[in-house]
């Protein structure tokens, strides 16, 4: 492995590492003069927690957070196919290099399996940040059928305020999950040689920081007053 991995394919894999990790952490801890959409959220989901107080009936709110948890479902059910997957490629790795030798692949020689570890490394980090969402997104429900119904009741908005911060805690992991999957995609690129990888290391934090501060949906949330 030592021998298969070269200096620039290490120095290569550890901007894509570094690259997930910083991106990740300038989306949760933005500038205060650039909030990310992600960040910009957060006030939201505390608002629909204020709202769900004095809503009634509360059934738009329960379908709400089921809609959410089916989401954080798919996806780890996706991540678990990919992983799979990956797995199974990397346990046939002649036969893959049989279909794709004419291919222009660099990484479907002998360290084939050393080219995906990371795309199956980032899409297990996918699935149990996945799955921890969706278990968070339990709590957060049980937290709103705690909420009493009377809205004067002192116990009302303290258990909303429970449950929008662990509805927005549930949300970073999901959104921790997502971010794997773009980087997961990234390390494909390894497969085509390290500048395959470079570039997509690039495309992927390119991608995840617009959408997160320069995309239209950011400008829309943003505007908070008519």
């Amino acid at each position: 492995m030592t021998q298969l991995l070269a200096p620039l394919d290490a120095a290569l894999l550890g901007t894509l590492v570094a690259a997930w990790l910083l991106s990740g952490w300038l989306i949760e801890n933005p500038p205060a003069s650039r909030p990310s959409v992600s960040h910009l959220m957060q006030e939201f989901r505390r608002d629909w927690m204020r709202t769900f107080v004095t809503r009634q009936p509360r059934i738009f709110d329960a379908t709400l957070i089921d809609s959410l948890r089916q989401g954080t479902a798919f996806f780890a059910s996706a991540s678990m196919i990919a992983i799979g997957g990956g797995v199974a490629m990397i346990g046939n790795a002649a036969a893959v290099q049989r279909l794709t030798s004419e291919l222009p692949l660099a990484g479907t020689g002998p360290d084939f399996a050393l080219r995906m570890l990371p795309v199956i490394g980032f899409l297990a980090n996918a699935l149990l940040k996945f799955v921890w969402a969706n278990r968070l997104f339990g709590y957060c429900s049980i937290l709103m059928a705690a909420v009493p119904n009377d809205p004067s009741d002192p116990l009302a908005f303290h258990r909303a305020g429970q449950a929008a911060e662990i509805n927005i805690t549930a949300a970073k992991s999901f959104n921790r999950g997502l971010q794997s999957i773009y980087f997961a995609l990234a390390a494909l690129g390894w497969l085509l040689g390290p500048w395959g990888l470079l570039t997509g290391t690039l495309l992927a934090s390119a991608i995840l920081l617009r959408r997160e501060f320069a995309s239209v949906s950011r400008r829309v949330i943003q505007q908070r007053e008519p």
